[in-house]
């Protein structure tokens, strides 16, 4: 065992302690845990065959898991929330037994699980998933219907957990090397998910399967179904590894309209190409399907319900008119393909390496397109929207994630940080940097932490500290006394000794570096002392 699996353990047994303690539940073990159902055996792929009937709202079919032994062990664990359940589990053509624990099933193996041996067994369930009352904030699946009537389903369910709506290993630890995602649905509609479509299957009752084929490791939540009476089309972006495939698919009624609100894409990929990197999924595609609820960033199948509209529902949330130069959902959403589906945190504690990070290409899609002042001007006017009332970093080990600041001050913590690299190229190469190193991989905060500070050359622990695991914004505290100015940091954890720019009597800006002792600092007099507005601080004057 590693050192860096060690100190994991310990983390994780620690929080699950604490998280006990603020009334987390057996359940909430379970599926935040990589407990011993889960940790002997490495998922390889998913097989998924699904049967949508939209006449009663239910779903029925079979997963097929493949996997790789890790060491030998006879219990299985899979996920599959009421109230759906699991009718049975096949392996080598022998049903097994298997007992449920709420949304657990813990499966007895009859075949020797022998360590580095290739597997796979097949689980068959059915029922009528949770209606999604919220989505995409209270997911699971929607029944809704076009305005010809139609049926419009659609699948959300992060945090929730896709075990929503089909068996699977439900933790974001690990992923699918690849996934077949087949769903059966009747005429005329038409189910789009992730990845590529191989080919659509007719039957004799009426319906159609279409078959899709994920090329890449896929996140549990970013798997999605989506079926309704779509139209569609295609076009091609030349891109940093050649020709991306764009699809859209969207209803009838809604065609023109998104022909001219969809040529947002290709804009999104230059910027997001620039800043991030190659697009993570070119052997998938990407797609941008309509759904009947706001949007969320499924993997390759990035759906869409902003109206057609610029900004959020019409609105700038940064009240700059900055935000209503682009499509809200068109560019966030998108944004996690980078940071969610190509970076993905191993434990939604970390729920901050895709969403602060996101949020903050709302910021650099703004700079790339309209210039670098209107890039801060956006992201400054967010912080209106900051509460600072719990840590943005969550409970470990109990499926637990931080507070919502993660979006608004986690991307003002990022503007922060690159104040002080104080060198855009830089800045830059650690955004590309840091999704190379971390290409479709699981992450713990702690890591992409680690990689901030080793490339950029500067310890920011303590910053990390402050903005992600306090509540308090830093406060610069001064004072002048003849021609000397003296300066600390307050409110701030112990230790922080983050650089700020400031600029005193309209003279040249320059870099200060507070501890929280008093630093001392000659001037030529003058009280008026200005924090640059690109660090998320407060300031002000005292007396001593």
């Amino acid at each position: 065992m590693t050192k860096y699996f060690l100190s994991l353990f310990f983390v994780l047994f620690s929080a699950v302690a604490f998280g006990q303690n603020l009334g987390f539940t057996h359940q909430d073990t379970l599926r935040g845990s990589v407990g011993p159902g889960r940790d002997w055996w490495r998922l390889s792929s998913y097989k998924l065959d699904i049967s949508a009937n939209p006449a009663d709202s239910s779903l029925r079919g079979s997963n097929t898991v493949y996997y790789t032994v890790l060491k030998p062990h006879q219990i299985m664990q899979i996920d599959l929330q009421p109230p759906l359940s699991i009718d049975k589990v096949v392996q080598n053509g022998q049903e097994l037994q298997f007992q449920r624990d709420g949304n657990a099933y813990f499966i007895t193996l009859t075949k020797i699980q022998e360590k580095g041996k290739q597997e796979f067994v097949q689980v068959f369930y059915s029922g009528k998933p949770k209606v999604a009352t919220r989505p995409p904030w209270e997911g699971g699946v929607q029944w809704e219907k076009d305005g010809k009537g139609n049926p419009f389903i659609a699948t959300s369910c992060q945090g929730l957990g896709s075990s929503v709506w089909w068996p699977c290993k439900d933790h974001m630890y690990e992923e699918p090397d690849s996934m077949q995602i087949n769903i059966r649905v009747p005429k005329p509609l038409m189910n789009v998910s992730n990845g590529q479509l191989r080919n659509v299957t007719e039957h004799a009752d009426g319906s159609r399967t279409f078959h899709w084929f994920v090329a890449n490791p896929i996140n549990n939540y970013g798997v999605n179904m989506n079926v309704a009476d779509y139209v569609s089309w295609k076009e091609t972006f030349d891109g940093e590894k050649g020709k991306l495939d764009l699809s859209y698919y969207v209803l009838p009624a809604d065609l023109e309209k998104a022909k001219e609100q969809f040529k947002q894409v290709p804009l999104m990929l230059k910027a997001f190409e620039h800043w991030f990197g190659p697009y993570p999924f070119y052997e998938d595609g990407y797609k941008l399907v309509q759904v009947p609820y706001l949007g969320m960033e499924h993997q390759s199948s990035v759906t869409y319900g902003n109206g057609f509209k610029n900004g959020y529902l019409g609105r700038d949330l940064s009240n700059t008119g900055w935000g209503l130069k682009w499509d809200f959902i068109i560019i966030h959403e998108s944004g996690h393909e980078w940071f969610a589906n190509n970076i993905t945190y191993k434990d939604v504690a970390d729920m901050w390496v895709h969403e602060s990070f996101t949020n903050y290409s709302e910021n650099l899609y703004t700079e790339y397109h309209f210039g670098k002042e209107a890039g801060a001007d956006y992201v400054i006017g967010t912080r209106k929207l900051i509460q600072n009332k719990s840590p943005i970093v969550g409970v470990y080990g109990v499926n637990q994630e931080g507070s919502g600041d993660m979006y608004y001050k986690g991307g003002n913590m990022l503007h922060t940080i690159r104040q002080i690299v104080n060198d855009d190229e830089k800045w830059r190469s650690i955004l590309r940097g840091m999704n190379k190193t971390y290409y479709h991989k699981t992450v713990m905060g702690s890591e992409i932490e680690n990689y901030i500070s080793q490339q950029a050359g500067r310890n920011f622990t303590k910053v990390f500290d402050q903005y992600l695991r306090d509540v308090r914004i830093p406060r610069l505290e001064y004072s002048m006394s003849g021609k000397t100015l003296r300066y600390r940091w307050a409110n701030v954890v112990e230790g922080f000794d983050m650089p700020v720019k400031i600029t005193l009597a309209g003279k040249k800006p320059q870099i200060i570096y507070p501890e929280t002792a008093w630093k001392a600092l000659k001037t030529k007099g003058s009280t008026a002392l200005e924090v640059d507005r690109n660090f998320y601080v407060d300031a002000g004057i005292v007396s001593r």
